[in-house]
């Protein structure tokens, strides 16, 4: 019963994502109006709305216009119930559970909503990185909050930087606008900081950096081309300098983290002044998702990432798409890695002979 219960459940929520999917983008209520034929604009009744059966009993058409209605709608609906039923095979009814039926129906939207628009809203990432936060401080669930927060900040710190080198090799090593008062530099300049004295350290004079930036309205800001060689320099020399190398990394990528989350909170308030766009290999979005995940998932965000990664280089190979969007890769990574992760991370240890 709780594991009909479960598919049920995600089937109805399943319907209401295709809601948030199609209305968020723009701008518009996820409440009102009511739900109406994207064609014809009709208005749908109950049984137009039942997930997935109305799809097949009316084969596939509106009732009123008889045009045709995209199989995703579907898709989403038996996705959604897909993912709930698996979830009840691993948590018995609680508030584990319910939460856990949060975390994937988030990355549901968020994963349908990047492969629409190439943009991951903040609403639904930090919406995602709070809940994880909250619940570990609340319930110790997933994991025990200090570990929830350390994770979140180390996963969206290592994407950061992967992001930073990644844009940094697609401008040919040219240095990139810096944003005013935080962007991408000042999370490079508290990566460099956070390794050579610590995070607490990398963030506070990143941030005082922020400040500055904020008061003179100039950027004040260390260059790219600086503070990207040095990281890896300064983590070779870390036995040298007297520093222990994973203390110097953990707190690179702490104060990375914490700057790449705070400045995006920063922009999701306050939205980017009309400008035109910089390329860029990764974006920030990409980085929030993984924060998010990081909250969740602690150090098997890693493992996720490395999943999205193969995933979406074996999907880009195999359709020969030089563009793609990531965060449904990274949402394939977190599913695989909150339930399996454990189990993988052990095949393969045993696998090395571990």
């Amino acid at each position: 019963m709780w594991s009909l219960f479960a598919l049920l459940l995600g089937l109805a929520v399943g319907s209401f994502l295709n809601v948030v999917i199609h209305r968020l983008p723009r701008g518009e209520s996820l409440v009102f109006p009511s739900s109406r034929c994207p064609q014809c604009g009709h208005p749908l009744g109950p049984l137009d709305l039942v997930p997935v059966l109305s799809y097949l009993l009316l084969k596939g058409r509106c009732r009123y216009c008889a045009r045709p209605i995209s199989p995703r709608y579907p898709l989403v609906e038996a996705l959604t119930g897909g993912l709930f039923l698996l979830a009840s095979r691993f948590y018995p009814p609680g508030v584990e559970a319910f939460l856990v039926f949060a975390f994937l129906a988030l990355l549901v939207a968020l994963s349908f909503l990047d492969l629409d628009t190439f943009e991951l809203p903040d609403a639904l990432t930090y919406g995602l990185l709070f809940l994880g936060l909250f619940a570990s401080w609340l319930f110790a669930f997933p994991l025990p909050f200090r570990e929830s927060l350390d994770g979140s900040l180390m996963a969206a710190g290592g994407l950061g930087l992967v992001a930073g080198y990644a844009n940094l090799f697609l401008r040919r090593f040219r240095e990139g606008r810096a944003e005013v008062p935080v962007g991408p530099h000042q999370v490079h300049m508290a990566a460099l900081f956070g390794a050579l004295w610590g995070a607490g350290v990398g963030m506070a004079l990143a941030f005082l950096t922020w400040g500055l930036s904020a008061r003179t309205g100039r950027p004040v800001v260390l260059p790219d081309r600086m503070t990207l060689p040095l990281l890896p320099l300064s983590l070779l020399l870390a036995p040298a300098l007297g520093l222990d190398l994973l203390e110097s990394l953990k707190g690179s990528l702490l104060a990375a983290g914490g700057l790449a989350l705070a400045g995006g909170l920063y922009w999701a308030f306050r939205p980017l002044p009309e400008e035109e766009e910089e390329p860029v290999a990764l974006g920030y979005g990409d980085v929030k998702l993984l924060g998010a995940l990081g909250a969740w998932l602690g150090p098997y965000a890693f493992l996720a990432l490395f999943l999205g990664v193969f995933a979406g280089a074996l999907f880009g190979l195999l359709f020969r798409q030089r563009k793609l969007p990531f965060g449904p890769y990274l949402a394939l990574g977190g599913v695989v890695a909150l339930f399996f992760g454990e189990a993988l991370w052990k095949a393969y240890l045993r696998f090395l002979g571990l």
